[in-house]
């Protein structure tokens, strides 16, 4: 889901966006909880708190920032 649907809604036109350091921290912070509130619901387990590495480990895929900055 976060692939196919997320990714592709955040990214749309992303060529054109000129990111200031806020931009870029706020959508880093999306991006975080977004994948926080879908390991959750994989899990379905206690809940505990999952750090930024953790989440990186979990998803190997590049942020959402490094790719805008790409396309761009």
């Amino acid at each position: 889901i976060y692939k196919t649907i997320i990714l592709s809604i955040v990214l749309y036109r992303c060529e054109t966006w000129s990111l200031t350091l806020r931009e870029e921290h706020r959508i880093k912070v999306f991006e975080n909880k977004i994948l926080r509130a879908n390991i959750q619901v994989q899990e379905r387990c206690e809940w505990r708190k999952l750090h930024n590495e953790e989440l990186c480990e979990l998803y190997s895929l590049p942020n959402i920032v490094s790719v805008i900055i790409s396309r761009s």
